[in-house]
């Protein structure tokens, strides 16, 4: 995985790790000895909860590498470095974390995209379905967002280019009643996967979540298989207020899989790791930058050592 945080500019200049290492290694080895009472990384609580893993993430993640520490697992830069690195990862595999995208059986699959305003949906369905159209499957884009002046034509300019079907109704129509047109229009047309944009909303709009519920219903009720995913897309430099967003549209609607953008303008990244522990739902992809191909399948692993570079 290429390198995701970046590191200059009017962010801190020293990695998560370096900052780390540098107020808690002592710690540690002292722990290693046998010394220090419980407690004595509380200042590696406070950076970890800087770079967004949470709270309830934080405290476990110190319980368990001076856990190891008092075993003497311990003791050197690296070792510290890789007992968090494998915590990171441990937390990311708990719970329902396959990262894989679910394909129907019979197609069309169909994927519906959801998010608040200013999280980056349309540019991740754009760099989505070129993605599915290089691994050779047929797809379809919709624009959903049927409220936002321009997001019909702005889906249809990427489909253009991308060389995709669009599926478009007229400003300030249904959204639902879009959704179902365009499953129609891609069980005719022939699509692999039909992927459906939604208007961007404020997590506490009721009226508006209770709109995203009936976008659910009508899919459901024109293939009721569907929506095969439903993802939601969140920006990575909001921190906390990420876990808000996604607990509130995970109780509106059942959300599949979760996309993290923007995660090329932090230099933290810990609120990845709070949002799949929060509500419990897979991370799906990762947004590190603006072209199509800027868009990364998530991989725990990769992602955990990613975090912690020098």
């Amino acid at each position: 995985m290429a390198r995701l945080f970046r590191r200059s500019g009017d962010l801190p200049k020293r990695s998560l790790w370096q900052r780390i290492k540098d107020i808690a290694l002592a710690d540690v080895t002292v722990l290693a000895r046998g010394g220090v009472e419980s407690g004595s990384l509380e200042q590696l609580e406070e950076v970890l909860l800087d770079a967004d893993f949470g709270v309830p993430t934080t405290l476990r993640l110190v319980s368990e590498v001076e856990a190891r520490a008092r075993r003497g697992d311990v003791k050197t830069a690296d070792e510290f470095r890789r007992a968090l690195a494998e915590s990171v990862e441990r937390a990311l595999r708990t719970g329902r974390a396959d990262a894989t995208l679910a394909l129907a059986s019979r197609k069309p699959t169909v994927i519906l995209v959801i998010g608040v305003n200013g999280a980056g949906k349309t540019t991740f369905i754009a760099k989505l379905a070129a993605r599915l159209k290089a691994d050779g499957k047929r797809v379809l884009v919709a624009a959903g967002d049927t409220f936002r002046a321009g997001a019909i034509e702005q889906l249809r300019v990427w489909a253009e280019r991308i060389g995709v079907d669009f599926v478009g109704g007229q400003a300030g129509g249904d959204p639902a009643a879009l959704a179902f047109d365009a499953i129609d229009a891609g069980t005719t047309r022939g699509a692999d996967v039909v992927v459906v944009d939604t208007a961007g909303r404020l997590h506490t709009s009721s009226s508006l979540m209770d709109e995203l519920r009936k976008v659910v219903r009508v899919i459901q009720r024109r293939l009721p298989s569907a929506p095969h995913e439903t993802l939601l897309v969140l920006d990575g430099t909001i921190g906390q207020n990420a876990v808000q967003q996604a607990k509130t549209f995970a109780a509106a609607v059942p959300v599949t899989g979760l996309v993290v953008t923007k995660l090329d303008g932090t230099a933290k990244g810990g609120i990845v790791v709070a949002v799949h522990e929060a509500i419990d739902v897979p991370v799906k992809f990762l947004g590190v930058g603006e072209t199509t191909d800027d868009l990364v399948p998530f991989d725990a692993r990769a992602f955990a050592q990613d975090v912690l570079e020098e």
